[in-house]
């Protein structure tokens, strides 16, 4: 299996993965097998195709850069590896706050239809939706009766 089918792979499960979750918010039956398996089964099999890819080679991707400077982390990620394992760490990681986002959110009665582009905007720029996210939690926890 080269590096592009397992791009293509990892893509394409996140992908619809990341469409079950929404999906489950407003087809609540869905819940009970969706969400643990897009908060944490999905993500832990990520986890295992990231070591899988840096594992072995882990050292000597090191060797090619470092974590203390910007080119360093950029000579990191020059290498194909290492960019489809950053990759699959950021489709791992943000699934993963995505499914504590949608759990947290039905847990704390936010509507399906608000917690919806919030997990659209952590998909695509993961930060960026759990901040929108904790946000409304606090506009709500300060306007709650």
């Amino acid at each position: 299996m080269t590096p592009a089918d397992i791009f293509r792979i990892a893509n394409a499960v996140a992908l619809s993965t990341w469409m079950a979750l929404i999906i489950a918010r407003f087809v609540p039956p869905l819940r009970r097998w969706v969400d643990p398996t897009a908060g944490y089964v999905v993500p832990a099999l990520f986890a295992v195709v990231y070591v899988w890819l840096l594992g072995p080679g882990a050292l000597d991707v090191l060797r090619n850069g470092s974590f203390n400077s910007l080119a360093g982390v950029g000579a990191l990620f020059s290498q194909p590896g290492a960019l489809l394992g950053g990759w699959v760490h950021y489709l791992a990681f943000d699934l993963f706050v995505g499914g504590w986002i949608a759990r947290e959110g039905t847990d704390r009665k936010v509507p399906a239809v608000v917690l919806t582009p919030i997990l659209l905007l952590t998909f695509l720029f993961g930060p960026a939706g759990y901040l929108v996210f904790a946000l409304v939690c606090l506009a709500r926890r300060r306007t709650a009766p």
